[in-house]
């Protein structure tokens, strides 16, 4: 019986935890929207979530790394290269935001985004010739697979609106700093199929269903060795032929085989109803066809 107790704790403490997946997640916010930055950049991330009336601290997360600031604002002056990576934010009553990425880049010129360089058919698609310090930019040339794409004699954003596949492709600027022709880094820019889909399911949905078919494996395993050992018992037990005597021992012996049987009953009963519940939570989750 152990070992099914210890399954049912384990079982709960996973539901437990894909309840709090319910509550809302926090989102982290860039300021500026760009995800690609120069050095000397500023950046101020933002964490949105919501705050119990006790605890306002928010959770900041640096690839995977606590960082000691408890603000919801999170500021970088000065960005490095070091500040390149994952930046995750959590509040008393909100759960791990997804991850915001962020690069920064050593240049004159970096060609920047708004979101990682994937995008669907039908997006919009931004793109920024951002200088280094803010340098004034002239004369500045988007290109496409090596071809001019649009040209803008003071520096402005470039905007694909409704994006389609032949938008994809290898993207840089250049303009003029001061005297010199600048270029920056190459970026590759996928428009993909709107209709297809996603590849990468939620992780937190594959865990669940994991776990769930491994301890309904446990489960499974657990209730036939304890079916073998409590006939093997039964059998041992009844070996002895009490029928003879009417001794009020008799009588004792009898109702203690008839509470070990009813207990054998229950087991078996029990046994049976949490693997139901298994099964039904394994339909639930992961999307099981019952037919």
């Amino acid at each position: 019986m152990r070992p099914l107790l210890l399954l049912r704790t384990a079982l709960l403490l996973i539901v437990s935890s894909d309840i709090g997946a319910g509550l809302q997640k926090a989102v982290v916010i860039l300021e500026p929207e760009w995800i690609r930055v120069l050095e000397k950049d500023s950046v101020t991330l933002r964490c949105q979530g919501t705050y119990s009336p006790g605890d306002n601290s928010t959770k900041w997360f640096h690839n995977g790394s606590l960082i000691s600031h408890q603000d919801a604002n999170y500021f970088i002056g000065d960005a490095r290269v070091n500040d390149s990576g994952e930046y995750k934010c959590q509040t008393a009553l909100s759960t791990l935001s997804d991850p915001v990425n962020l690069e920064v880049h050593i240049g004159w010129l970096l060609l920047q985004t708004t979101q990682q360089p994937e995008f669907r058919e039908g997006d919009t698609i931004r793109l920024k010739c951002h200088s280094w310090e803010n340098r004034p930019v002239y004369k500045v040339t988007y290109l496409q697979n090596g071809k001019g794409k649009k040209f803008f004699h003071e520096n402005s954003e470039l905007h694909i609106p409704k994006a389609t596949q032949n938008d994809s492709g290898s993207y840089f600027c250049r303009g003029m700093i001061g005297r010199n022709n600048k270029s920056s880094e190459t970026l590759r820019i996928t428009v993909g199929d709107p209709t297809s889909p996603s590849v990468f399911p939620l992780w937190h949905q594959i865990t669940f269903c994991l776990l769930i078919g491994l301890l309904f494996a446990i489960d499974t395993v657990l209730y036939f060795s304890m079916q073998r050992g409590l006939r093997s018992s039964m059998t041992i037990y009844e070996e002895p032929n009490l029928h003879w005597s009417k001794e009020p021992q008799d009588k004792t012996i009898s109702e203690e085989r008839k509470s070990f049987r009813s207990s054998r009953a229950n087991t078996k009963r029990d046994g049976i109803g949490w693997r139901q519940v298994l099964k039904e939570l394994t339909l639930i989750r992961c999307g099981v066809n019952r037919f």
